[in-house]
Parts: C-alpha cells; structure tokens; sequence
C-alpha cells in the first residue's frame, strides 16, 4: 500500500469494501451511496438491520475529516454519504474540520460528539441519531440537521453558527434532564428554522440571539416531564418570532427536499396547514424581538400552574391570534409593545390574564371586538381592581380618535374603583354614577339641573317664603330664587333675603345637597379633561 501522504489509508486501518469506497469517493468530493435498491430497508429508524455491506467505523470518518488525504487533482474533497451506518462513537471534540461534510439518511449506533469543534458547514439530512453533543460548537456556513431523529436530545450551548441553522421536520426526544434541546447562549447569523418539528420535552434557548428571524412554524413543542416545552427568556431575534402554521401537503417537504428558507404559508384553498401547538409552559421573558411576535392560530395546552409568560418583552407588534386556551394564564406583565394586533377569541377569561404594566399604542383587532368585550378584557386582568390596564386602554383610544371609546373605559374604571371603597364612598360614589356619570357625561348634568329649576320653580311660586326684612330685598321671582339655591359659588340676588320654613326648608336643603354633587362632578370631569389636554 502507498503511503498516507500519496492519499491512500495509512497502513493496518484494514478498511472495509464500504470504507474503502467511501474513502475514495472523499477524495473526489462525490456522493458514496449505500442505499438498498430495496426502499423498505432505507429507513434510519426503521426495524430492518443494516449488515456490514453498509457500515462505516465511526472511526475512520473522523480520520478522513480530522487529516483528510489529498483531494484528486481537479477535485474539492468532501464527505457525503447516503445511506451509512455509523457504528461507534463519533468523536470531533476540539477538532477543525475543513471540508464540506453532508450526511444523509444515515444510521448512527452511538453519539456524535462535535463540543468546541469548528466546521465550514454540517449538514446531517434525515439521520437517527442517538444524541448529539455539540456545546461551543463553531460553524463558518449553515448547520442542518434536518427530519433527523435524535432520541436523547441535542446540546447546541452557546455554539456559534456563521449563517443558518435548520432543523426542519426534526423529531428529538428528551435527555436525562428532561430537556430536547439545549441551546443556552446559542448565537445564529441569520435564520433559525426550526419549522414541523416535534420536541419531547424542554425546548431551552435562554439568551439566545437569532441575526435574523426565528420560525417554529407548524411545530408540536411537548413537555409532560416538565414546567416548560419552551424556555427561552433574554432571547433575541433581529426580526420576527414566529410560532404559526406551516403547508404540509403539497408543501416542499413533500419532495423530499428541505427548503433553504423554511416554509411558508399555502394561499387560499391551497394545501392543508398544520399548526404550532405546545403543551406546556412557555417562557419568553425579558425578550427582545425586533420587527413582531406572531402567534397566529398558535394552540396552547397548559396545566393550571403553567404560564405563556411575556415579562418585559420587548417588539414592534404582537399578533396574538392564538386559540383561546383553557387552563394556564397569559403573563404580559412589564411588556411594551407598539401595535398589539389580537383577537376578542384568543384572550383567556377572568383569572387566566396578567398584564400589569403592559403597555401598548395602537389597538388593530382582528375581527369584531367591541368595547364591552375589552373592557371584559381589562376585567380578566386585574382580580383586584388597578387603574393602570384601564387608562392604558383609555389612552390606546383617545390616540386612535376613539374618544368617545376612551371616556367609556374611565367611566368603566371609576365604577370598578367604586367596589374597593367603604360604604359611604360607595354611596357617594352610586350617587355620582347616577347623576352625571361621574362626570364624563356632563350633558347629564344640564338636563338634572333643567328638572330641578323647574320642580322647584313650580313647588316655590306656591310655597314662597318669608323675607329675612319685611320691605328690604328684591321682587320675589321663584324661578330665579330655585336656580340661586341650585348653582353653588354663583350668587343671583335671591336666596340671602328669603327665609324658606317647614317643608321648604327641606326643598332648599335638597336642592342645595343637589347643586352641590352636579357642580362638583362636572368640576372633576373638566379637570381631567384639561389635564389631558
């Protein structure tokens, strides 16, 4: 045999006719296909046996990838194989690994171990895999590791991915920490797509920074181990988070290809979608999304102790589309959005909603959503009564020129402070409501003073009464003495120089208690109304 440096195995390496085969095919960068003409048997995870016509040593493909012989002359060396069964541990920890690698349709027997190591660009397309480990790992191009199986979860800690990582159609299951995906401080150039994929256990990203867009469209996130099926708080995406549908039939995958660039959503009448779901809590706190988050047709299946928790998120818009889920509850605490675009549907009733300190400046509902059901909305939130939710709303209206709108959801405000106070605040309060409407209808105000000038016009041109000095004052005028009484602060000649006895004593109490309630409701409405202004 040759020696190394001439391209050839190095002496007592003893490669098998498929390892031989392979070995050349490297040096030429072509595909080594080991596929079965018969189809039933190709299938990574299927039940069949692959027999040593079909396996390589995990060995002697880390010695072709660690010190790579010559490529032939004309050639770009690489390693792509098709159909392989990998038997041993592959072991890269540390390594540098210059040529293209491209892995499809094979069968690992144990573990790829990738931690520290660098790549140009991974690629393991519909593998089984028992695990990968792969923290620190460090990639100039794309990783994919797309409709690969992986049964004992992948670690991607704070591994550094030059362009896109893509696990489309991925199925991983949990490790013994009862996590699918471990990618804490993981940082991806451009597009994470993680799109159809199905995760048994915890999905965790916390402090992640995506360059571009993350999408877990069409994805079933499952935790029945856990708390959370997604945990990824202080995650950064330069664009949008999207957790919506994804085609299905029809759709690229369906060819057998994966799609650069994920997928998209069908037209109309097109091929059938499948939707996000997720069981189990999700974890978004202290995130930063720089275009949207996007929750449309998104299913949410929590516990009762369980959280679709957004603290102190931070985006241009949230779509919250999602279907209305029936335990859990949705935490917006802290968060600050600009457009909040959302559905009468998707919010959980009284109980299920938190949003103190949320803020948002436009509203763009989807569908009809009346003001009642958004003041039943802010109701959800606040278990005990906050004033914050409801001017929040207030202020969303007033901007949107829905003022209207916006003085209904003070009054609606005032009315739920109402029940915290004590019995005479309540009453003080229901008289208030009744008359003037706490002073946000103030035309309320001129018809009561209207009915009380002439009720009691009418009652004191039969009852007037007597002079304080007999000969001294003006010409009695009960219309003008009753509207004196009526008006606080306003002093119309009349009500100094007559002394009402016995039933009008009472009338003018009345009517003075009255007077007093209008003037001084319409006051603090007219004083909100300028502070506002």
């Amino acid at each position: 045999m040759t020696e190394p440096h001439e391209g050839d195995p190095p002496d007592g390496l003893d490669l098998t006719p498929a390892e031989w085969g392979m070995w050349q095919a490297f040096r030429t960068g072509s595909t080594f296909d080991l596929r079965s003409p018969n189809q039933h048997r190709n299938d990574p995870t299927g039940p069949h046996a692959w027999g040593p016509e079909r396996s390589v040593r995990a060995r002697v493909l880390a010695m072709l990838l660690l010190e790579p012989p010559p490529a032939q002359p004309g050639r770009v060396a690489a390693l792509k194989l098709n159909g392989a069964y990998v038997t041993g541990t592959l072991e890269l920890s540390g390594g540098t690994i210059a040529p293209f690698v491209e892995l499809r349709n094979c069968r690992f027997e144990q573990e790829v171990l990738l931690p520290e190591s660098r790549f140009t660009t991974l690629r393991l397309v519909g593998c089984a895999i028992p695990r990968i480990e792969a923290a620190r790992l460090h990639t100039e191009g794309d990783l994919h590791l797309p409709r690969c199986t992986v049964d004992r979860g992948i670690r991607l800690t704070d591994a550094q991915i030059g362009t896109d990582l893509l696990l489309n159609q991925l199925v991983v299951r949990k490790d013994r920490f009862g996590r699918s995906i471990t990618a804490d401080g993981l940082s991806v150039a451009q597009d994470f797509q993680a799109e159809l994929i199905e995760s048994y256990g915890e999905l965790t990203m916390r402090g992640a920074h995506i360059g571009v867009s993350l999408s877990l469209r069409g994805s079933k996130l499952r935790n029945p181990y856990g708390r959370r099926a997604l945990n990824a708080p202080q995650l950064s995406v330069e664009r949008t988070l999207y957790l919506t549908p994804a085609g299905v039939t029809g759709s690229p995958f369906s060819t057998g290809t994966t799609p650069p660039y994920g997928t998209t959503l069908p037209p109309a009448g097109g091929p059938r979608t499948q939707r996000f779901e997720c069981e189990g809590g999700v974890r978004l706190d202290d995130g930063r999304f720089g275009d949207a988050v996007d929750f449309d047709q998104a299913r949410f299946t929590m516990a009762s102790d369980q959280e679709l928790s957004m603290r102190r998120v931070q985006t241009p818009e949230l779509r919250f589309l999602c279907e209305r889920q029936q335990s859990g509850r949705v935490v917006l605490s802290g968060a600050k959005v600009v457009n909040l675009v959302d559905k009468s549907t998707s919010w959980p009733g009284p109980g299920g909603l938190a949003m103190a300190g949320f803020g948002y400046e436009s509203l763009i509902p989807r569908g009809h959503f009346p003001l009642t059901r958004r003041l039943e909305w802010v109701a959800a939130a606040t278990p005990e009564y906050a004033p914050e939710p409801y001017e929040m709303l207030a202020t969303a209206l007033r901007d949107s020129g829905e003022e209207e709108f916006a003085r209904e959801v003070l009054l609606a405000k005032q009315r739920r402070r109402r029940e915290t106070l004590p019995l005479a605040g309540k009453a003080w309060g229901y008289l208030q409501d009744w008359m003037v409407a706490y002073g946000y209808r103030p035309g309320r105000a001129a018809v009561w003073i209207a009915l009380l000038w002439a009720v009691g016009a009418v009652f004191f041109s039969r009852h007037r009464p007597e002079p304080v000095k007999e000969g001294e004052g003006p010409e009695w005028n009960a219309a003008l003495y009753t509207l004196d009484v009526l008006l606080p602060v306003i002093d119309l000649g009349q009500a100094n120089y007559w002394t009402p006895n016995g039933t009008a004593q009472w009338v003018t109490a009345v009517l003075v208690l009255l007077g007093w309630v209008l003037a001084t409701t319409v006051a603090a409405g007219a004083s909100r109304l300028l502070r506002r202004n």
